[in-house]
């Protein structure tokens, strides 16, 4: 496998010297972290077997946490699945996915936590207006949204992920209501109040928006079930970076070749860049420092734990899956001498030269 490191250590400076103009200090930073990540010249944790008759120490590099880096935080993405598992209601979700027309895609590029912040608000302000004005639900609605900006070959192309129940709760008098088929809402109708409220929302906010933006945009919504597997092919690309190590098959010659699942074939297909054209798609999609990704709104929000918990109650969700909702363990670290378990004892620390790793001859 073809570590990202190695490529990002080896093109850096010609990424650096083309694509001069587009360079953020995120990117600077993101590029660094990536560099040294699980690197024997990055700072270390020290380990200690717990067993009293071996006593052994290990020097385990640290991994840099970044959230672009397809490596890391794969355990943030596991327990962030389980999570929205355990928040599922039984009623049929839905997947709604809303796209940013390309002739804004500059305009997003150029003012990212801006255009970000104002699709968020926009798609908020939408499916709750549909929610209310709807016969069967009437009340608030409740949904978690999640911002992609790639396609599946790494090129720009932002929009949003909207995973919500069918269903809906009125605030005064607690009703509960859901939809009683596989059909939510228009979406020629999402589309058009989105793109109304997204485009008055950047014109208040100063932004210049092209004259030939185009009236039809696109918003697919969709049946997903009961939204465990929705759930977790949204997490699968939460944390994990665009391209993943695995997929990157050859760096030869200046040329980097990954390959990626074609949407609709679903066939894998393979493509080749320079290694600066590489780190630029890698860095097309780093986002701005703080920015939240997703964000769950109405009896969703991080603040609804105990309404979720009630309505899983009185709706009769399986108390069973609900035993293990705790935060799932890290794996534990096997020691090389005994095969014991492992503890860290100190973090971020200088690997000593004169440290042999077990095995090593005297």
């Amino acid at each position: 496998m073809i570590l990202l490191s190695t490529i990002i250590n080896q093109f850096k400076d010609d990424y650096l010297a083309q694509y001069q103009s587009s360079v953020l200090p995120s990117h600077r930073k993101a590029l660094w972290n990536m560099s040294r990540c699980r690197q024997e010249h990055s700072r270390h944790m020290l380990a200690q077997c717990t067993d009293q008759t071996c006593r052994e120490k290990i020097y385990i590099p640290h991994s840099c946490g970044h959230r672009n880096c397809p490596h890391c935080q794969n355990h943030e993405s596991n327990q962030w699945i389980e999570n929205q598992l355990h928040k599922r209601l039984p009623v049929t979700y839905f997947l709604i996915t809303f796209t940013l027309c390309k002739q804004l895609r500059d305009l997003a590029w150029r003012n990212q936590k801006s255009v970000y912040s104002l699709m968020f608000a926009s798609i908020k302000d939408t499916l709750k207006k549909f929610t209310g004005n709807d016969k069967q639900l009437g009340g608030e609605a409740g949904f978690t949204a999640i911002l992609h900006t790639n396609t599946r070959d790494g090129e720009y192309h932002p929009h949003i992920h909207v995973l919500m129940p069918g269903a809906s709760i009125h605030k005064k008098s607690g009703l509960w209501k859901k939809k009683g088929s596989g059909y939510l809402f228009s979406h020629k109708a999402l589309a058009k109040v989105f793109r109304a409220k997204l485009l008055e929302a950047m014109v208040d906010q100063g932004l210049k928006v092209p004259r030939n933006c185009p009236k039809k945009w696109v918003v697919d919504c969709k049946s997903v079930g009961n939204g465990d597997k929705a759930i977790i092919y949204l997490g699968k690309y939460l944390y994990r970076g665009v391209i993943q190590e695995k997929d990157i098959l050859q760096c030869k010659d200046g040329m980097i070749t990954f390959r990626y699942l074609h949407a609709k074939t679903k066939k894998y297909k393979t493509r080749t860049v320079t290694g600066a054209k590489f780190l630029y798609l890698l860095m097309l999609h780093v986002l701005p420092k703080g920015f939240r990704r997703v964000r769950c709104y109405g009896f969703l929000h991080p603040c609804s734990k105990k309404l979720i918990r009630f309505l899983q109650l009185v709706l009769r969700v399986n108390p069973l899956t609900l035993i293990f909702s705790g935060k799932r363990q890290k794996p534990p670290i096997t020691c090389p001498a005994c095969g014991g378990e492992m503890r860290i004892i100190a973090t971020r620390l200088v690997k000593p030269r004169s440290f042999r790793q077990p095995g090593c001859c005297t």
